[in-house]
């Protein structure tokens, strides 16, 4: 049995078009980038070919790119490398935040910061209120991420940015779930940072950036032989980098058949959830992914039902990919204010372009015979 992948905000498989672009770096151009022989100066001209790939995907300039080994990377040199070269002051991400920035800011404690998340609606979208008052004190950085890796909804960056200009306040965006499913426009958003990755698009895993406004003033986590400017120490992943390039590029590219193909699967599949009576997180908000939907059913454990799922041959998620080993309900639910036990059930299906409207209808149909089985398994134990 073939399984069907429906968990595309976790990884996507490395485009063909990829792979074909890194093998030369993989296999015969294996020079080092700061390298002045012929191969080194290939590997260098690759690189920066990349970064202008990247750069084009949001609007920014080459310069501005500082290549990393992943997002969490990105995320950590943006809040930690921040933060080193400011006052202590207030720091602030929202609550609904991956851990890859929730656990660098609460690290800023040990450095005098104070560290305060800001709260969300019921839909999942930052408390644009709440964030005004807690901006009367005195606030360093506000870190929030574009699209929820859960929920797909899409947060109000641009007015974030606004109000936080308004308090001389840097901004940074964890962009990596948006990236290839909506348009991303560094400079239209107004923020002075953003973290990328390249396996979310079709790119190759190890690679990902940092996007900085030139006036940033931002510290290394990396010290060593000065690559990227002095900014990430570390001979480049040549091979990797290439392939983000590429895939950056063709995601913007195909980005209008991308949005139209899985919002139509996606919109099939939350008919079919409706029909059977599941709770869909976030559906009402103004702006969400159009690859993703995230749901429970009372009375039936998330864990339990993916892997179900799985055996039935549909590869799904409870959550975060990165926190899905433990067994805590999720935290963005939490923050969105469902209950405790209707959260622990909470199950995601991230679509992608080959996903089909066949495998969702199939996946519908597994989807009913797992829910009520478990049911009453539940029942005949009770």
């Amino acid at each position: 049995m073939n399984t069907v992948f429906f968990d595309h905000n976790s990884t996507t498989a490395l485009l063909p078009e990829v792979l074909e672009l890194m093998l030369p770096f993989m296999k015969q151009q294996h020079g080092n980038p700061t390298s002045r022989h012929v191969f080194g100066r290939n590997a260098r001209d690759a690189v920066e070919l990349a970064r202008t790939q990247v750069a084009e995907a949001v609007g920014v300039q080459a310069s501005q790119v500082v290549f990393t080994a992943s997002g969490t990377e990105a995320n950590n040199f943006a809040v930690r490398g921040i933060t080193a070269n400011l006052d202590p002051a207030q720091l602030l991400i929202s609550s609904i935040e991956h851990p890859c920035v929730t656990r660098p800011a609460m690290h800023m404690r040990t450095s005098g910061w104070l560290v305060n998340t800001i709260n969300v609606d019921a839909q999942g979208q930052l408390d644009l209120a709440h964030l005004q008052a807690l901006l009367k004190v005195p606030t360093g950085l506000i870190s929030t991420m574009l699209a929820n890796n859960e929920t797909g909804v899409l947060q109000p960056l641009s007015e974030v940015s606004a109000m936080a200009r308004q308090h001389k306040t840097f901004v940074h965006t964890d962009a990596v779930q948006a990236l290839g499913k909506v348009d991303v426009d560094f400079n239209a958003l107004g923020v002075h940072a953003m973290t990328l990755s390249s396996h979310k698009i079709g790119g190759p895993l190890g690679a990902g950036a940092l996007i900085l406004d030139k006036r940033v003033d931002i510290q290394p986590l990396l010290l060593g032989g000065g690559q990227e400017k002095g900014l990430r120490s570390g001979t480049e992943n040549v091979a990797a980098i290439v392939g983000f390039g590429a895939a950056c590029a063709l995601a913007i590219n195909f980005l209008n058949a991308y949005q139209q193909h899985t919002s139509v699967l996606r919109d099939q599949l939350e008919v079919g959830l409706r029909q059977l009576n599941a709770n869909i997180f976030g559906v009402n908000s103004a702006k969400r992914l159009p690859n993703t939907s995230f749901f429970a059913f009372p009375n039936v454990e998330g864990e339990t039902l993916v892997t179900a799922l799985d055996r039935a041959g549909f590869a799904v998620a409870s959550g975060s990919a990165c926190s899905s080993d433990s067994n805590e309900p999720s935290h963005v639910l939490l923050a969105m204010g469902i209950e405790e036990d209707l959260a622990r059930g909470a199950v995601r299906v991230s679509l992608g372009q080959h996903n089909t409207a066949a495998q969702v209808e199939a996946f519908l149909v597994a989807l009913k015979q797992e829910v009520q089985r478990l049911k009453a398994m539940t029942a005949i134990a009770a």
